[in-house]
């Protein structure tokens, strides 16, 4: 928990130190709403939970990156409001740090799922093994 803890932390400082400003833009989406969005095509769903998590199963279709690079792979994030990105975690917990980060970075359009992928699991939604 606690070294969980500390990579939000470096994450967030390394994205530009979320906690000394707020953004008034909604942060979050509904489990439902990700979930249709993601599979309609209509928004990328980001997975950044670390591989031991991934192994448990993931979102067809989502991609993984997880939390401690996410700070390096800024330039493979869509710029562009018109398509949304979904950032989720296990519990949102790092997700919403992650999201409230980027937001200060000018990624508006970037929100976190709220409920994680334990409750997708917990609902019983469809998980597949990550690719090699």
């Amino acid at each position: 928990m606690a070294a969980a803890a500390l990579a939000v932390a470096a994450t967030a400082t390394a994205l530009g130190g979320w906690w000394s400003r707020r953004t008034t833009a909604p942060l979050r989406v509904t489990l439902e709403h990700a979930r249709t969005e993601h599979e309609a095509g209509r928004a990328l769903l980001i997975d950044i939970r670390e591989p031991a998590e991934h192994a448990t199963g993931v979102a067809p279709g989502a991609r993984l990156w997880p939390m401690r690079q996410l700070a390096a792979r800024l330039e493979d994030l869509p710029r562009d409001p018109a398509t949304p990105v979904l950032l989720i975690c296990n519990t949102q917990n790092r997700s919403r740090a992650a999201v409230q980060a980027l937001h200060e970075q000018g990624y508006a359009h970037v929100r976190y799922v709220d409920g994680g992928m334990s409750e997708w699991a917990r609902r019983g939604w469809p998980l597949v093994r990550p690719g090699p």
